[in-house]
């Protein structure tokens, strides 16, 4: 068995582990211990923890979350629309106004229903 093919392998182990792991020794090791009682509390949504874990968050939360998900996955088809677009011709084009004018709508309509309203 020829055990020198298997250097490289070896080598991008070695070379990953270093670079998981020395930042954490070197920070640990040139680091400040300092740890005071606002660095000790736990922090969980933007504000203090004052209740059970399992208590309830109000909708908006999830509502605008999946609303930024939503929009965001529609505008990542923007790119390779982009990117594409010589070879896509007048269809493609068409086609792309149709999907901007659904995703305009459909912005304006949660805009109306004020889903984005925080208060």
């Amino acid at each position: 068995m020829n055990l020198e093919n298997y250097f490289p392998v070896l080598l991008f182990i070695i070379v990953g582990v270093a670079v998981g792991v020395l930042p954490q020794v070197l920070g640990r090791l040139l680091g400040p211990h300092k740890p005071d009682d606002a660095k000790l509390s736990p922090y969980e949504c933007g504000f203090e923890a004052f209740e059970d874990a399992r208590m309830k968050f109000d909708v908006r939360y999830y509502l605008v979350a999946i609303l930024f998900i939503l929009f965001d996955l529609e505008t990542a088809f923007f790119f390779p629309w982009g990117v594409s677009m010589r070879e896509l011709g007048w269809s493609g084009f068409v086609t792309m106004l149709v999907f901007i004018a659904e995703f305009a709508v459909g912005f304006w309509y949660i805009w109306k229903k004020g889903a984005l309203d925080w208060e």
